[in-house]
């Protein structure tokens, strides 16, 4: 991971964020430490176990402080899942939390930024915490919002994806490595792929344009909120 984020057009347009990881991933996690672990890795190990098994914020934290009193006393292994994501808080992407409308009307931006309930609906944007001393102050008393929408942006994850030149190659080869003999032998060939680029030119003519295929196999959002 580490190979791949020191890509020069990496190391440049990221300095400080490749400097933290490569500082953390040969800091050893204690002193004497005869196995080659280090702050990084042990801190990606063991999010990586709570991840998989959906443990919550609050037991995990209890897991490390756990640990970290098992191990040396100068060991680096941080005591809360707070301070852990803060190691690998320079490896992770943006995302933005929009509130949303319950029932899916709405999402409370642009025009809709400043309002407390649905226009379609009439849905509460906040949960009411005490509605005598709401009738009083509508803004003074709101509690937590009924939804949000986790907006993962996809434009920094393309930008990441282009970050390792050999990666970066297979991302253009349909552009500048495929073989062109009338023959379908990938994807590119098909009249499906063409349609697209007759469609739009500008499109066609970069050769970092990228195809998405989207699945949605095995994936449980509603069930890993609280992780």
């Amino acid at each position: 991971m580490i190979c791949d984020l020191g890509q020069e057009s990496f190391q440049q347009a990221h300095t400080p964020v490749y400097e933290g990881l490569q500082s953390d991933s040969k800091k050893p996690l204690y002193t004497w430490c005869k196995n080659s672990l280090t702050l990084l890795s042990a801190v990606l190990s063991l999010v990586s176990v709570k991840a998989r098994y959906g443990w919550s914020d609050k037991s995990f934290s209890s897991l490390l402080e756990v640990v970290h009193n098992l191990l040396p006393e100068d060991n680096k292994l941080p005591k809360t899942y707070y301070k852990a994501k803060k190691i690998l808080c320079l490896m992770g992407m943006d995302y933005q939390k929009i509130h949303a409308c319950p029932n899916d009307c709405i999402l409370y931006r642009h025009e809709f930024q400043e309002m407390s309930e649905c226009p379609i609906c009439g849905t509460l944007r906040y949960k009411v915490k005490d509605e005598e001393e709401n009738s009083y102050d509508e803004n003074s008393n709101k509690g937590p919002l009924v939804k949000v929408l986790w907006y993962l942006p996809i434009i920094p994850r393309f930008k990441r994806l282009f970050t390792n030149e050999d990666d970066a190659k297979d991302l253009t080869w349909h552009a500048n490595g495929r073989i062109y003999d009338g023959i379908v032998r990938h994807s590119a060939d098909c009249s499906q792929w063409k349609k697209i680029d007759g469609l739009y030119l500008d499109f066609e003519k970069e050769p970092r344009n990228l195809r998405l295929g989207l699945a949605s196999d095995g994936m449980n959002p509603y069930g890993t909120l609280s992780t």
